[in-house]
C-alpha cells in the first residue's frame, strides 16, 4: 500500500497551527470530514476540535476505543510510551534544532560563523595537501 498514516481514531497527531502549535495529541474523534477531535493530557493539549489544515498525521499510533475520555488517553498515551518515541524521531529532532538555532544571540551566531570558518579553511587545506600529493604520484 502506497499510504501509512490514516486518520483513525487513536492516530497520533503534530499540531502545526494555533493556539497548541508545536505539540502532540491523539485522535479522538472524527466531527465531520474537515475536522477532528484531539486530546493530548500529556502534552497539554485541551480536548478541542481542530482543522485537518491545522495538524500533520505521525506515524504513530494508541489503542483507544471511539470517543475515549481524558484519563483513557493518558493511560494509553503513557503505555504506548509515546513522547520517547517521538524524542527519538529525525522530525523531532529537526524541529528542536531549530528552535535553538532560532534562540541564539548575536555574539552565538558570531561564534558559530567563525567555528565554521575555521572547520572551511582545516578541510580546504588537507583538500589541498592531497592534490599536491596525487600530482607528485
Amino acid at each position: 500500500m502506497v499510504y501509512k498514516k490514516f486518520v483513525e481514531i487513536g492516530t497520533v497527531v503534530y499540531i502545526t497551527l494555533g493556539p497548541n502549535s508545536g505539540k502532540l495529541a491523539a485522535i479522538v474523534n472524527v466531527v465531520d470530514q474537515n475536522r477532528l477531535l484531539v486530546d493530548g493530557p500529556c502534552s497539554s493539549v485541551p480536548r478541542c476540535v481542530v482543522n485537518l489544515k491545522q495538524i500533520q498525521l505521525t506515524k504513530f499510533r494508541i489503542t483507544i476505543p471511539f470517543g475515549s475520555r481524558t484519563g483513557t488517553v493518558k493511560k494509553a498515551w503513557e503505555k504506548e510510551n509515546v513522547n520517547a518515541q517521538w524524542e527519538e524521531t529525525t522530525w523531532a529532532k529537526k524541529i528542536a534544532l531549530k528552535q535553538k538555532k532560532a534562540s541564539l544571540s548575536d555574539f552565538d551566531r558570531f561564534k558559530v560563523m567563525k567555528l565554521k570558518q575555521k572547520r572551511s579553511r582545516i578541510i580546504s587545506a588537507e583538500v589541498a595537501k592531497l592534490k599536491k600529493q596525487q600530482k607528485s604520484t
